[in-house]
C-alpha cells in the first residue's frame, strides 16, 4: 500500500512537473535535478544522472538562457515555434523520471500520455495567449505574460516536489485561467465573429 502511494506521488509530481515544462522548458528541469541533488526525492532507476553536478548546471546555463529570450523582442516567437515539441519531449522525460515501481513499457507509455500530454496543453495554450497579446498590445505586454510565466513554472515546479497534489489543484486552476484569459481577449478582437458591434454598425 506504501508503495503504491509512493508511486501515485511520483507520477503526479511528473505529471505536475511536465505540465510546467509548458510554460518553460528548463526551470522545472533545474528544479528536478536540484531536489534529486539534495536528495529531497527519489527518481526511477537510469534516471539519477538528472542530480548530477553536471547536469544541474547545464540546466542552470539553459534556464538562464530560456528566462533571457523570452525578454528579446522576436526571439520570444522563435522559442514559441521550438517550444512545444521540446516541452513534450521534457514532459515526458521528467514524467518517466518520476514515476517508480512500474514496468519501462508502461512508464514510458504514461508518461507520453499523461506527462507530454500535459506539457503540450500548458503549451499550446501560452502560446495562444501570448499571440493574442502581441496582437492586441504590439508585443508591448508579452513581457508581463513572460514574467507571469516564469512564475507559473518556478511555483508548479517547486509545489511538484514538497506538495504533488497540491501542485496540480494550482495547474489545473492556472490552465482554467489562461484558456478563459484567452477567449476573452479574442472574443474582444475586431475581427472576431463575437466581437459586440460598434454602435451605429449594420446588422448582418
Amino acid at each position: 500500500m506504501e508503495l503504491e502511494l509512493q508511486s501515485l506521488l511520483g507520477l503526479v509530481a511528473g505529471v505536475a512537473l511536465a505540465a510546467a515544462c509548458g510554460f518553460r522548458i528548463f526551470v522545472p528541469m533545474l528544479v528536478a535535478s536540484i531536489a534529486v541533488h539534495a536528495g529531497a526525492i527519489e527518481v526511477s532507476p537510469g534516471f539519477a544522472w538528472i542530480g548530477s553536478m553536471p547536469a544541474l548546471c547545464c540546466f542552470a546555463a539553459a534556464t538562464t538562457l530560456e528566462i533571457a529570450g523570452y525578454y528579446l523582442p522576436g526571439v520570444d516567437h522563435f522559442l514559441d515555434v521550438v517550444a512545444t515539441p521540446a516541452a513534450v519531449v521534457a514532459g515526458t522525460l521528467l514524467t518517466a523520471s518520476f514515476v517508480t515501481g512500474m514496468e519501462p513499457w508502461m512508464r514510458w507509455s504514461l508518461a507520453l500520455i499523461a506527462g507530454g500530454g500535459a506539457a503540450a496543453a500548458v503549451q499550446g495554450a501560452t502560446v495562444v495567449l501570448r499571440s493574442v497579446s502581441g496582437l492586441t498590445t504590439v508585443g508591448l505586454a508579452n513581457p508581463l505574460v513572460a514574467t507571469a510565466e516564469l512564475a507559473g513554472a518556478t511555483g508548479v515546479s517547486i509545489l511538484a516536489i514538497v506538495a504533488p497534489l497540491l501542485a496540480m489543484a494550482v495547474l489545473v486552476a492556472l490552465v482554467w485561467w489562461l484558456w478563459r484569459r484567452r477567449t476573452r481577449i479574442a472574443r474582444a478582437l475586431p475581427w472576431s465573429s463575437d466581437a459586440p458591434e460598434a454602435p451605429g454598425s449594420p446588422a448582418a
